[in-house]
């Protein structure tokens, strides 16, 4: 099916299209930088992301790019305008629970690594931003690589890998104050402060932040605080040693369940978790949990071609999310029917329960690198631990439950072991060549679940994922390069707790996904753009299909043949000195060849089977883009102050995406197109020292859309029928942001 793509947003494409990245800047441009931060070796991150000539597609996010949208917001939002990204929150607003999908895959499905340790958790595989509040604030780059990319720590990367680095830190003694407020009484302090490099070779820097806001979606209020310690020593002029303590808590109300369609109309806010028997709301229905990251580095420089890093940590974890229960079955919870004093007996109950997590996450890791005259080599790995504890507590019931009862605890047990090694040759001065192995060993035990108790299923892997390319230079020019480059990479992952959980009696197959990227990218003195094709080949990818299993849960099975195709381009520049040009679109197929749909019959028992042939990927649009048209009046010293005005212009359009993967229409979230604005003033007092004032409206047309939802249907009557729930966004909302650094 060809989807519809509103001329309106192809018009303003055009004229604004391609990256997100930097726009090129005249020669004479005065640019603005904030404080510029002590370049450490990074040598664990540099091991793990790819340069200017590797053959993968991905794009940079310097510190200023980040700085420049970062009003409190997470990480996926500040992300969504980069190529074949789709972000989402639950409660509405940017805060809290956000979600990011790149190429139509979920972040279970992508790698993400802090300091080139990995973030994902081990079992769900998912990335939880909101135990990393106000990351963006103290991070200097993120690097984001579509696709299977090079080689990594942690987790398959199954559809991008992010490479975050925030351990750079103040080489003079200095700090920041930044401040933002706006609408559900969102507000943000961040205190950050450095020592800069003392006589003695430490440096210290420390971050205090906490953001609360109350959000669109009815009680889904945040509040996020957290606290970030670095020490460095620079050894010798060859060694160095960091360390650092970063800690997030967070206290969210739960709107995990979206809005029904029916409630659209009516109240686009609604949130039904928490009601209680009386038509109230629970009023502690929420998510608590903290996280915190301990990190520590030795860097050392053998020679001028030999360079290497060693690192240990340890990701310590414990929360738990509070909730209202209704009509529990007290068997559930391994009790006996209660009876009264008068005789009444009763099978259920209402109740408070909390459900618990306790884990730690620990290992160690190292990156080697050589380079010397054509060759460049990078070896390295990681080794970790996984241990999880799940718990519950009811904490109240209104009958037939003992105080603080424990009906489950069950553990689990995750090693994985991880080595790469990376090489890149320059064959001829316009030829390089690349080639990358990664070994990866995977053991799991699950010690029984909160609904399967004496399900205990234990699983080893041995995974191995080559990758190769080749990058050409047809110009390689001041002013005028151009390159074509090809890759083909192969990546396996191992199904997540869920869909062990969900297949008692058979084990779930891993996933292979062979992964070709080929690209066209030329760079001018004041444009670049770039033309990137994927292929994206899986084999036993795991999806939805309703099908229920033996114990009653929903289940993810493998599908035999699925892919994913796209173009990406790509572009910036700079038409004059006071207009900027920026943007993406990707167009994509995303498909699965043979599908078999389960859907509860509830008019004749079971469930009946419908087939399907070379249906849409669920979440997966079919065209995305994004512009940026960013424009100047003016910049300029005056009184012996410089005074620098930007405002920007953005706009995002993601096509229809299917909520599950029958390609039917019913089930599905409308495209939509977005438009926000954005004013950032410079004021720089002295050297080191500028007040910046900044105002973001976000979606300025007030439109009402969802980026995210789920789907259930059912037989009844002879007709099947479809509950769509949805995420709705907030329409016009506002952040204003006031940061002065000293």
């Amino acid at each position: 099916m060809v989807q519809h793509i509103p001329l309106k947003f192809i018009a303003f494409s055009c004229a604004a299209l391609f990256a997100f990245s930097a726009s090129a800047q005249d020669e004479d441009t005065v640019v603005i930088l904030p404080k510029a931060p002590l370049q450490l070796s990074s040598i664990e991150v540099r091991s793990i992301r790819t340069d200017a000539r590797s053959p993968f597609s991905k794009t940079n996010l310097s510190k200023k790019e980040i700085d420049v949208q970062n009003l409190g917001q997470d990480l996926p939002i500040l992300l969504q305008m980069t190529p074949s990204a789709v972000s989402s929150s639950d409660a509405g607003a940017g805060i809290g629970y956000t979600s990011l999908r790149v190429r139509g895959t979920d972040g279970t499905r992508i790698n993400v690594t802090l300091n080139g340790v990995p973030v994902n958790d081990a079992e769900s595989q998912g990335t939880f931003f909101v135990n990393l509040p106000d990351l963006a604030s103290s991070t200097s780059s993120i690097q984001l690589q579509r696709g299977v990319g090079s080689s990594t720590n942690g987790g398959a990367a199954f559809g991008a890998t992010m490479s975050i680095s925030n351990m750079e830190q103040y080489d003079k003694a200095g700090g920041e104050l930044n401040l933002s407020a706006g609408s559900f009484n969102t507000q943000k302090i961040t205190l950050k402060a450095g020592t800069g490099l003392l006589q003695n070779g430490w440096s210290f820097d420390v971050r205090l932040s906490k953001i609360t806001s109350d959000g669109y979606i009815q009680r889904s209020a945040s509040d996020l605080k957290a606290l970030q310690a670095i020490a460095s020593w620079q050894i010798t002029d060859q060694t160095k040693f960091r360390f650092q303590v970063l800690s997030g808590a967070e206290k969210t109300g739960q709107a995990w369940n979206g809005v029904p369609q029916d409630s659209l109309r009516s109240n686009r806010r609604f949130n039904e978790l928490g009601r209680k028997a009386d038509g109230t709301f629970y009023n502690n229905q929420t998510d608590n949990y903290q996280q915190t990251y301990y990190q520590a580095f030795v860097d050392h420089h053998f020679n001028k071609n030999w360079s290497g890093s060693v690192g240990l940590f340890l990701t310590r974890g414990k929360g738990y999310y509070e909730e209202y229960r209704l009509g529990e079955n007290l068997s559930d919870y391994g009790l006996p029917n209660f009876t009264t004093s008068a005789g009444d007996t009763f099978s259920n109950t209402d109740m408070v329960r909390q459900l618990w997590l306790d884990n730690y996450y620990y290992g160690g890791l190292y990156g080697l690198q050589y380079s010397k005259n054509k060759t460049q080599i990078n070896i390295g790995g990681s080794v970790s631990q996984y241990t999880g504890l799940h718990y519950g507590f009811v904490k109240w019931a209104s009958i037939g439950v003992p105080a603080d009862h424990s009906w489950y605890r069950n553990d689990a047990m995750k090693n994985d072991y991880n080595q790469f090694v990376k090489w890149q040759y320059a064959a001829t001065k316009k030829l390089t060549i690349y080639a990358d192995a990664q070994l990866r060993v995977v053991s799991y035990f699950m010690n029984g679940f909160r609904k399967s108790p004496s399900l205990n299923p234990a699983v080893n892997y041995t995974f191995f994922n080559p990758k190769t390319g080749a990058n050409y230079m047809l110009r390689d020019e001041k002013y005028n390069q151009q390159r074509l480059y090809a890759s083909l990479a192969v990546a396996n992952k191992e199904p997540n707790r869920n869909d062990f959980e969900a297949s008692p009696n058979q084990l779930p197959k891993h996933e292979q996904l062979v992964n070709i990227e080929a690209g066209y990218e030329i760079t001018k003195k004041k444009w670049t753009a770039l033309a990137n094709f994927y292929l994206m080949n899986y084999k036993n990818q795991l999806v939805l299909n309703g099908q229920i299993n033996d114990v009653g849960a929903y289940t993810r099975v493998n599908v035999d043949k699925s892919y994913r195709a796209g173009l990406e381009l790509v572009a910036s520049g700079q038409a004059t000195k006071w207009l900027s040009i920026s943007g993406n679109m990707t167009f994509s197929q995303n498909k699965i060849k043979n599908f078999d749909e389960y859907v509860d019959d509830y008019d004749n028992g079971g469930q009946k089977v419908i087939a399907h042939n070379n249906t849409n990927i669920a979440f997966s649009p079919n065209f995305i883009a994004a512009a940026d048209l960013g424009f100047k009046p003016f910049l300029h010293v005056r009184y012996g102050a410089l005074r620098a005005f930007e405002i920007n212009l953005l706009t995002k359009h993601v096509g229809r995406q299917y909520l599950d993967n029958t390609s039917d229409k019913t089930r599905s979230i409308a495209d939509y197109t977005l438009f926000d604005l954005r004013a950032r003033y410079v004021l720089k007092i002295k050297e080191h020292s500028d007040l910046i004032f900044t105002l973001a409206v976000y979606n300025a047309l007030n439109k009402s859309y969802e980026n995210n939802g789920y789907n259930y249907s059912f037989i009844s009557g002879g007709s099947t029928i479809s509950n769509n729930y949805f995420y709705p966004q907030a329409g016009r909302n506002f952040l204003a942001g006031i940061g002065f650094r000293f």
